[in-house]
């Protein structure tokens, strides 16, 4: 994925990534997912689609907004969180009450 989204200009090291959704629904969208037109507010993890990119530790930098993206999903009525952080023992996670999603953004699975 790294290299299809370097070939699509967009790159790690760009902060916007994590203050902008453009680029993650474009990459999204050249993968065949279909993304929600707008962002969610979170109200519970209950009511997640089954599969979301979440928006959490959300901090503003010079009156920006910034964030970390992770990924909800929830199979046979289980939801666990994908988080890239490594800091982490693991990179998925379950300790939903230390996450606090500001919003989310549904995603639909690509149609095989």
């Amino acid at each position: 994925m790294k290299a299809t989204a370097n070939a699509m200009g967009i790159h790690a090291e760009d902060e916007s990534l994590w203050s902008d959704t453009q680029h993650v629904r474009e990459m999204l969208s050249h993968a065949g997912a279909e993304t929600s037109a707008d962002e969610i507010p979170f109200e519970s993890w209950n009511t997640l689609p089954d599969l979301a990119l979440l928006s959490i530790k959300h901090h503003q930098e010079d009156g920006k907004n910034f964030w970390h993206w992770v990924v909800f999903k929830r199979i046979d009525g289980q939801g666990f969180v994908l988080d890239s952080a490594s800091y982490l023992p693991s990179n998925i996670r379950t300790d939903f009450n230390e996450m606090d999603p500001k919003w989310f953004i549904e995603v639909k699975k690509p149609s095989c």
